[in-house]
């Protein structure tokens, strides 16, 4: 009788103790991202008025690549630098609106600010003469607008310029749905409806707070202790705005309205500040001499704030700008062209929004709606 010999069985559970150890890999490596996929998706579905791309760049700083994305960043931003020279402007996009005038009961003359000199000859038509925001009657606009060619290296560029009368307007900031990023009462997030009557213009604020780190205080209340050493602009109860450098202690008096701080001074004594070309603190800023679109809001010597934007600018460009402008103090404010805004109504009621310069990116309907970002809104004074 033949005896049957069954096959040998040796190493017959090495294989499926193999898969078992794959299976129990990948369902960590699946684990493992569940609360990043969470997290990304609360960013993707929470209230925004961002788009998917933009949210998806500011998730990916949040979360460990803001290395990575300041890299991207910064070669296509240098890829795409402009070269100099090229053929010039024959014309200014138009800022502002053409006025009348009107009787003024002011008994004594008031300070308006002068033409701002063309840096390029012959001047275009309109360059750096300054233009009303609103129809409303007077000899002494609450705010003036106007365009000049930054530059002569690079004659295609043009820098939107605001001028804020502190005597006429009321300056207030308002924080975003999702900025600054501290425990802060957000409101609306938007002009509240209730405030829109007197409404003259809105401009963006600084960077995202865990770039900048800076301060954040409104109505006395300090919500992120103030750094000394940072640039900040400042409002205060009696009306008064300022553009310093604090050194200050962590938190506000009662006598602040308002106090927004972003990186160091960009323009001190009417001078770019040392720092601008080697300043490590510019790393967040896609580096000092990258050329993106850059806002900033400086002082002049008679205490009245004046915004500045321009495209293809670095920090030492925009100081240049704010200077040129009249600024003896400034900061950069955000960058980017989804982030830059000025915007004007010629009519009460937030109407006819426009603007500062045709070529910002985001509407001019923005901070009427909901936005992610802390903001400035200017008023006239009742």
């Amino acid at each position: 009788m033949e005896r049957s010999h069954a096959a040998p069985r040796v190493g017959a559970g090495a294989p499926p103790r193999r898969l078992s150890a794959r299976r129990i890999a990948s369902l960590a490596a699946v684990i493992a991202l569940v609360p990043a996929l969470t997290s990304y998706v609360g960013a993707l579905t929470g209230r925004s008025n961002s788009g998917l791309g933009v949210r998806t760049v500011e998730w990916l700083r949040d979360n460990g690549a803001r290395g990575l994305v300041n890299s991207a960043e910064n070669a296509y931003y240098t890829f795409e630098a402009p070269a100099p020279g090229g053929p010039g402007l024959r014309s200014l996009p138009q800022a502002g609106i053409a006025t009348t005038g009107g009787s003024s009961r002011l008994t004594k003359p008031q300070y308006r600010p002068p033409r701002i000199p063309a840096l390029i000859a012959p001047a275009l038509p309109g360059e750096g003469v300054w233009r009303a925001v609103t129809p409303r009657p007077g000899s002494r606009p609450p705010i003036e607008v106007t365009t000049f060619r930054s530059d002569p290296r690079y004659p295609r560029m043009v820098a939107g310029v605001a001028w804020i009368d502190h005597t006429r307007t009321s300056l207030h900031l308002y924080p975003g749905l999702l900025e600054p990023s501290v425990s802060v009462p957000r409101g609306t997030a938007d002009v509240p409806l209730s405030d829109r009557t007197h409404l003259l213009a809105t401009f963006n604020s600084g960077f995202k707070y865990a770039d900048s780190h800076g301060g954040f205080a409104v109505d006395g209340t300090t919500y992120a202790p103030m750094q000394s050493g940072q640039a900040t602009v400042i409002g205060y109860t009696d009306g008064r705005v300022d553009v310093i450098d604090w050194l200050g202690p962590p938190r506000v008096g009662s006598k602040v309205a308002f106090a927004s701080q972003n990186l160091p001074l960009i323009v001190d004594g009417g001078q770019p500040t040392p720092n601008l070309s080697n300043g490590p603190e510019w790393g967040a800023t896609l580096g000092s001499a990258v050329r993106v679109w850059r806002s900033g809001v400086g002082i002049d010597a008679h205490g009245n704030l004046i915004y500045a934007a321009a495209d293809q600018q670095t920090v030492g460009s925009l100081a240049g700008i704010l200077i040129h402008a009249g600024a003896i103090r400034a900061m950069e404010l955000d960058i980017n062209s989804y982030w830059d805004s000025f915007i004007t109504y010629a009519h009460t009621d937030a109407g006819s929004p426009r603007n500062l310069l045709p070529s910002m990116a985001r509407t001019a309907q923005r901070y009427l709606t909901p936005d992610d970002r802390d903001f400035f809104a200017a008023y006239l004074r009742g």
